[in-house]
């Protein structure tokens, strides 16, 4: 049920638009679509991220004139200024900063069924409010039924109002007339003209998305409009991105197509497996000084945080003891941040242990081996189940040598076989 205040405000704002649509049309349509979607807000309260609320507030206190949205939801041209083309904003509002993530999704009317919403709804609800400070998502409804484009704007925007307010949600369309003539196209591997068309337009839908969204962000990632996402995927993402920094891509050999093979690798490539660490459960524990929250479970989570401890001293230790023995077939281990770059472990091994005791204050294991020492505050090492006898079921960080700075476990990354 609305509140006084809320109610009070919703009929100033249809006073103003009593005004405003004497002065112009565009101007009007402008408010009434900020208008529903500030209304929207209010009847779906509990649906609203609490780190929103001040920020919509901030937004409602701003004088609705019409000089404001016609700039917010006019055609606005060249925002890349790669491709030529004037895009039209069908819901946004101005984007405040550059992102770490912009989330591509081109989507066209389908024969049976939508599943766009659910796609836009899965990326915003597996994100912490953390990781929706890093993401913007742009929708490109490339479909050109435009009765179909207004029952999807209204949609999204009855359903994502307080991200659209919030900057971190935009819906966008680039118009017919710039797309290139796609009758009469080559037929390849005896695909009906329909298909070629159809992928064919898609290609340029994409083309056009990633234009637009070229500017936004550091990293773009490109979405079907069936999707369902993880929790936390953004964290992920980063962490996949920070372990391969300093390599090379991965280029792949054979072609989709039956037959074909890209014979594009150089020959001084070197191939380098990855994929998502498995990091078993485990237990943490330290004898450093741990600065304020930054405890040692920070390191090992999937979420983007670290631990962070004043400075070691030698023979000070960072141990993870796992529930059960395992076989591992890769660590890695990080130090420092990027904005703390000399937080580092500049002196330290890393063990493996076997043969869990346990004592009043921490488990531990009986027996060590030493696998290797830390480089530039970083470990890694492959093949680890070819070198260890034994299944571990402990694994240490050892300081080897006193040091005046801080230290930061960024990550610590372990893969099983």
């Amino acid at each position: 049920m609305f509140k006084f205040y809320q109610m009070k405000y919703i009929f100033q704002i249809l006073d103003k638009m009593r005004c405003l649509r004497k002065r112009s049309t565009v101007s009007f349509l402008g408010v009434l679509v900020v208008f529903l979607l500030f209304m929207n807000v209010f009847i779906e309260d509990s649906y609203v991220l609490e780190g929103d609320k001040q920020l919509i507030r901030e937004t409602s206190t701003h004088q609705l004139n019409s000089e404001r949205y016609v700039h917010t939801f006019k055609d606005l041209s060249n925002f890349s200024g790669t491709i030529n083309v004037t895009y039209r904003y069908l819901a946004a509002t101005p984007l405040q900063r550059k992102r770490y993530l912009t989330i591509g999704l081109s989507s066209v009317k389908r024969k049976k069924g939508n599943y766009l919403l659910e796609t836009i709804k899965s990326i915003f609800e597996q994100s912490s409010y953390e990781e929706l400070k890093e993401i913007s998502v742009v929708v490109h409804l490339a479909d050109f039924n435009s009765s179909w484009r207004d029952a999807m704007v209204q949609d999204i925007t009855q359903k994502f109002a307080h991200h659209i307010i919030a900057g971190r949600l935009m819906v966008i369309h680039a118009p017919e007339e710039y797309y290139p003539v796609l009758d009469g196209l080559k037929r390849n591997y005896n695909d009906p003209e329909d298909r070629v068309r159809f992928r064919s337009k898609q290609n340029v839908d994409y083309a056009f998305l990633l234009n637009f969204c070229a500017n936004t962000s550091d990293y773009y990632v490109m979405l079907e409009d069936d999707v369902r996402c993880s929790r936390n995927f953004l964290t992920a993402i980063k962490k996949v991105i920070a372990s391969l920094e300093g390599t090379y891509w991965h280029m792949g050999y054979y072609s989709s197509y039956k037959g074909t093979e890209n014979k594009l690798k150089d020959d001084d490539f070197e191939e380098e497996s990855f994929d998502i660490p498995d990091n078993p459960p485990a237990s943490l524990y330290t004898n450093m000084n741990v600065f304020e929250n930054y405890e040692a479970s920070k390191a090992y989570s999937s979420v983007d945080e670290y631990f962070w401890g004043k400075p070691p001293s030698t023979g000070d230790t960072f141990v993870i003891v796992f529930e059960n023995p395992i076989k591992i077939k890769k660590i890695k281990v990080n130090t420092g941040t990027e904005d703390r770059q000399n937080d580092i472990l500049h002196h330290g091994a890393l063990d493996v242990g076997e043969k869990l005791i346990f004592s009043k204050q921490i488990r531990q294991c009986e027996t060590y081996l030493r696998l290797g020492e830390f480089k530039n505050g970083n470990f890694e090492m492959s093949d680890v189940n070819q070198k260890i006898p034994f299944d571990i079921h402990c694994m240490r960080i050892c300081v080897t040598k006193t040091q005046k700075e801080w230290l930061i476990i960024r990550s610590i990354s372990i893969w099983t076989s």
